[in-house]
């Protein structure tokens, strides 16, 4: 069993906000299928986005309030409670948001619990309370989009040592023959300037996703590179499940299964996988996964669970 608590309290709601790269998600709710309001601010500098969410938060303030608030963020962020950076955004290339002021800002002015973590994270421990990582302590997310990011919980805590799980960043070995340029500013070769959407967009040089089939060769070297991280996933911290969403995978219900092959063709028989069957699923929460996320937090954050 994990450690998180059960469910949302029924009486005052919970407020979460998930930032995420193109659109920020508020959320009220007095339970995971209890949303009493959920807006959309889309993210484009601190400046206009942050004070557009802090309004939100002080109108659901001035309507009853609520008990807790979760902040769920794109990354990479400083999520250690002592250190001076804390609650602020890293090395971003998102324009203006690098060293943006996230917990202080949205936090700072309401007497409640709040919570703060990746959007990844959020997402991870949502699935765990009431989707598919239920009844477990050791889960992996994964969302494939704009970027690739991995909410990765270990005995029922996120990772946290010198920082927040950047496993979307690992390098990985190439599919042969693959010589494509990684849409990674960072890294020549690691998942996300790989398999990312971007990086898919890239492969398909001009042609429209609509018009690729399942059985078009763009196809491997993605495949490949997840399955590639999730072998390294299995081989380091050994989640029960991993679930993986986002952006590419959504309309390509024939990836999923590859991955899953290609993962234990990847192992050959050194690891063995738990007995349920694919180890590699689908997020039960779907597009709620984030925004639930950012509840999750709060959830957390009122409990006082220690994670």
């Amino acid at each position: 069993m994990n450690n998180l608590p059960d469910q949302p309290p029924l009486a005052r709601p919970l407020a979460g906000v998930e930032l995420g790269g193109t659109k920020c998600i508020c959320t009220l709710a007095t339970a995971p299928d209890t949303i009493l309001d959920q807006r959309t601010i889309p993210t484009t500098r601190p400046e206009e986005t942050l004070p557009a969410i802090l309004a939100i938060l002080r109108e659901w303030d001035n309507q009853g309030g609520f008990s807790a608030l979760g902040l769920a963020s794109f990354g990479p962020v400083d999520i250690n409670p002592v250190s001076p950076g804390y609650g602020h955004v890293l090395a971003t290339p998102k324009p203006g948001w690098p060293d943006a002021d996230i917990v202080g800002t949205l936090a700072g002015g309401f007497d409640v619990p709040a919570r703060f973590d990746t959007d990844v994270n959020g997402a991870a421990l949502a699935e765990m309370l009431w989707g598919s990582g239920r009844g477990l302590r050791d889960f992996a997310y994964v969302t494939v989009g704009t970027g690739v990011g991995v909410g990765l919980i270990v005995h029922g805590a996120p990772t946290r040592g010198i920082g927040h799980s950047e496993v979307g960043h690992i390098r990985v070995p190439r599919l042969a023959g693959d010589s494509f340029v990684s849409t990674c500013p960072y890294h020549p070769d690691c998942v996300e300037g790989l398999a990312a959407g971007p990086a898919l967009a890239a492969r398909l040089t001009g042609r429209s996703l609509a018009d690729v089939g399942p059985d078009d060769p763009v196809w491997l070297p993605v495949i490949d590179a997840l399955a590639g991280m999730a072998h390294a996933l299995v081989c380091s911290t050994g989640p029960l499940r991993i679930a993986m969403g986002g952006g590419v995978l959504v309309g390509q219900p024939h990836l999923l299964p590859r991955i899953n092959a290609a993962l234990l063709e990847s192992l050959n028989g050194y690891m063995v996988l738990p007995d349920s069957v694919p180890y590699i699923v689908k997020p039960e929460l779907g597009g709620q996964a984030g925004p639930l996320g950012a509840i999750a937090l709060a959830a957390i954050a009122l409990k006082g669970a220690l994670i």
